[in-house]
C-alpha cells in the first residue's frame, strides 16, 4: 500500500462512534475504526459494534468556526460590520442566504 501513497491507521482505543444530523444521531459503541491515507485525503472505516439510533429534538446544530470570507460576504451584501455578519451566521448555522436575510430584515 506504501508504494501506491497509501497509509493505514489503526484505532484500537475508539470506544464510540458517534454520526450526528440535524435530527438524529447513529451511535455505534465498539467499533473498530481504520483511517486511510491516500495522497493526503483520509477515508475512515468503521466496522463492526452494536448500532443504535436515538432521535434529537430541540437540538440546532453548532457552529464551531465561521469562515473569514463567509463573514465578508455577508457583511458586503447586508451592508453591516463584520462582527454582526459573524454573529448572524452563527444564529443561521452557516447559513449565507439565512444570515443575510435575517441581518436585511433586521435593518
Amino acid at each position: 500500500m506504501k508504494s501506491l501513497g497509501m497509509n493505514m491507521e489503526e484505532f484500537p482505543d475508539v470506544v464510540r462512534v458517534i454520526l450526528q444530523a440535524a435530527d438524529r444521531e447513529i451511535v455505534i459503541e465498539e467499533p473498530a475504526v481504520t483511517a486511510i491515507d491516500v495522497k493526503g485525503q483520509k477515508v475512515f472505516q468503521v466496522t463492526g459494534g452494536r448500532v443504535s439510533e436515538r432521535t434529537v429534538t430541540g437540538a440546532t446544530p453548532e457552529v464551531r468556526e465561521v469562515p473569514e470570507e463567509d463573514v465578508q460576504l455577508v457583511a458586503q451584501q447586508a451592508g453591516v460590520s463584520l462582527d454582526k455578519a459573524r454573529a448572524a451566521l452563527r444564529e443561521s448555522q452557516g447559513d449565507l442566504a439565512k444570515a443575510i436575510l435575517l441581518l436585511s430584515t433586521r435593518s
